[in-house]
């Protein structure tokens, strides 16, 4: 099933070549536990301090674009305030020369346990050495699916729908937001199949507000195949006006799921990778989407509360099975620079440097043929 007014493949081309290289991150500051630190009210002028300092890091490195996660809860509780930090963050953001690509909900849902609860405004905790700050977070065992905290319900449902409506109906034609990401990873948290009715209406509802940025949802899900088969997966790629997609394996993997992707004649972007614990590394793959011309957002940029560069709790419960994983957890897992600003390795940011030169020099050439 294909949505009405996605846009031809011509049309895909021609916004994607009208932009220099896409490169950047998945961005939160290091001073936010989570997402509702991002954007509440509570400490968010220090922390848009932070953001700041962090963005003139990115520029200087050489990204032009961050992915942001929004949190209905703050929309919901801190509705109005909300929008006036929404309007400064991508100000911001546009200050520096970064381009925001706005991601609209997520299926990355922590287990149902004793020790769940729901999303809350206020001050957030956090564990100490824990990949998202949580002990118990999405990336640990699901032994059913995951509870979608509002998507799940009717009367929040409609809410969190008149959200998607107002903000891209808001800014629908703002040159600052670069694309809509209407989900991240649908029926992830063993929610295959639940969310695929959540996720087609989620893109009915940007279509029909028809904004001027293109719009995805990105596939995350390959089989051992290298095909994205999984339901959602399968949805996302059809409907997609530029083509986006998770890989966070090797580099022969992603040098398949490439290949796989082509087939579509569509632009691609990679809006998660950077896991360096299983081998998917920086030397490996940001020349890799150089060469390609695929856009790329790694996961994570300054280490902090988030605690991104920790593996995840899947990855050492492997190990603890398999001492013969191919694990090295005495990496990083995501994050590029030290609480310090210092690299994590200085000799992956050097490269970063080099390419996003080589990208940006190429963009200048092929703007002056045009001229």
């Amino acid at each position: 099933m294909i949505i009405k007014n996605k846009w031809s493949k011509e049309k895909a081309w021609e916004w994607y070549n009208d932009h220099p290289w896409i490169r950047g991150c998945n961005y939160m500051s290091a001073d936010c536990v989570n997402r509702i630190d991002q954007w509440q009210a509570l400490h968010f002028e220090e922390t848009l301090k932070t953001t700041e300092e962090e963005l003139k890091l990115m520029q200087e490195l050489g990204f032009n674009s961050v992915r942001l996660i929004l949190e209905y809860v703050v929309w919901k509780e801190e509705h109005d305030s909300f929008l006036e930090r929404f309007e400064r963050y991508i100000a911001l953001c546009h200050k520096y020369g970064i381009s925001c690509m706005i991601v609209l909900a997520n299926d990355c849902m922590p287990p149902k346990t004793e020790l769940w609860k729901m999303p809350y405004i206020g001050e957030q905790s956090y564990d100490i050495g824990y990949h998202g700050g949580r002990k118990h977070s999405q990336h640990g065992a699901h032994n059913c699916p995951a509870p979608h905290y509002y998507l799940d319900d009717e009367e929040s449902a409609e809410d969190y729908f008149k959200m998607v409506t107002e903000i891209v109906t808001l800014y629908k034609d703002d040159e600052r937001i670069l694309m809509w990401d209407v989900f991240n990873e649908p029926g992830n948290s063993q929610r295959s199949g639940i969310t695929l009715p959540i996720l087609k209406r989620m893109f009915e509802t940007v279509r029909a507000v028809n904004p001027s940025q293109p719009i995805t949802a990105a596939a995350w899900c390959c089989n051992k195949n290298y095909v994205f088969d999984m339901p959602e997966d399968v949805f996302a790629i059809e409907n997609s006006d530029i083509i986006t997609y998770h890989n966070y394996g090797r580099y022969e993997e992603h040098i398949r799921v490439i290949k796989y992707l082509k087939q579509f004649d569509r632009p691609l972007i990679n809006t998660e990778w950077l896991a360096r614990c299983t081998g998917n590394t920086v030397f490996d793959n940001f020349p890799l989407f150089y060469l390609e011309n695929i856009g790329c957002y790694n996961w994570g940029f300054v280490a902090g509360k988030y605690q991104t560069y920790e593996a995840h709790n899947s990855l050492w419960d492997w190990y603890y099975r398999d001492k013969n994983a191919e694990i090295d957890l005495t990496k990083w897992f995501h994050d590029l620079y030290r609480p310090s600003y210092r690299p994590y390795d200085p000799k992956e940011t050097d490269l970063i440097k080099r390419f996003c030169d080589l990208a940006d020099d190429d963009f200048k050439k092929i703007n002056k043929e045009r001229k």
